[in-house]
């Protein structure tokens, strides 16, 4: 490995709030080079710069043969269920480890892993380039997602706590309105005078997750992007008059959403390094999570 990226579940383990079946390292968007390669692997070669796809699928069971392995059954994720990326060696199935082009920087490269999964979102929203769409919470994911849109011709509406977090996204040609503490009604009367046809809860909270639902226009796609532990509410007559559409938004689709990010970024389309914030040597690590803890940063970026 040389570099990782600290991801909001890193923090929840890290912290507690979420548990480990057992003892692991944790850690999972990772760029490295090929230190060695396993027999019957082809087409590889010791050297090679490479990105960590961390979620492995078993490409076996019903769901995954249906085309739906982001909720696979027996789905194998690296710093989660395996050993993970916080270290100087990890093993990666060969499907599961992109080799990085030339042209793509490293700062681009560790933060693939993130943007696939905002590409991933956007995709499953159904809105199409010249839409308007709107963004809940701005932490890597939200920020993310809103480069993305704004470089493929969405006009991007984005609501945050965090004003530094804000001016990042207005810096990128976003649209701000009002925090989400403040009252719904002037993000839905925003929304719908501006026609949003999807709206994504990004802040992974029940209070945001149930602002969305209360305040997504008339026949827009609600996308739940955040991974909110409480229950959040909705009316449910407002949900069917409406026509709103709530749709699960989970990682990425192997290996469609990988391949898309690199060929993005390769043709300069986007760039989400943008969002590394600071980075820290490996022996800071502990250090470096309490201070993502604090949810000040986009995005802090270890170097092994």
């Amino acid at each position: 490995m040389k570099q990782v990226g600290i991801c909001g579940s890193d923090v929840h383990l890290f912290e507690g709030h979420r548990l480990l079946d057992k003892p692991n390292i944790i850690g999972h968007e990772g760029l490295g080079y090929i230190e060695a390669i396993g027999a019957g692997v082809q087409g590889r070669r010791p050297g090679e710069r490479v990105v960590v796809e961390p979620n492995i699928p078993c490409r076996q069971c019903r769901f995954c043969l249906t085309g739906r392995g982001t909720i696979c059954l027996n789905k194998r994720v690296i710093g989660l269920n395996e050993p993970g990326c916080f270290a100087e060696y990890v093993v990666i199935p060969a499907a599961f480890c992109w080799a990085v082009p030339d042209a793509v920087s490293d700062a681009d490269a560790v933060t693939i892993e993130p943007m696939a999964v905002a590409l991933h979102a956007l995709l499953a929203s159904g809105a199409k380039p010249g839409d308007t769409i709107a963004v809940i919470g701005l932490g890597a994911i939200g920020l993310l997602l809103t480069h993305l849109g704004l470089a493929l011709g969405y006009r991007v509406f984005v609501t945050e706590i965090n004003a530094a977090k804000v001016q990042m996204a207005v810096d990128l040609g976003a649209e701000a309105v009002c925090p989400p503490t403040a009252q719904g009604e002037i993000l839905a009367r925003t929304w719908l005078a501006n026609d949003v046809c999807a709206v994504f809860e990004c802040a992974g909270t029940s209070l945001t997750a149930t602002l969305a639902a209360a305040a997504a226009p008339r026949g827009s796609a609600i996308v739940l992007v955040g991974l909110a532990e409480k229950a959040a509410s909705f009316t449910p007559l407002k949900i069917a008059r409406e026509g709103i559409t709530l749709i699960p938004s989970i990682i990425y689709d192997h290996p469609f959403d990988f391949k898309r990010t690199l060929r993005l970024i390769e043709s300069r389309i986007i760039q989400p390094g943008f969002i590394i914030s600071q980075q820290r040597s490996f022996d800071e690590l502990s250090s470096a999570l309490v201070t993502a803890a604090q949810g000040n940063d986009s995005k802090i970026l270890i170097n092994i």
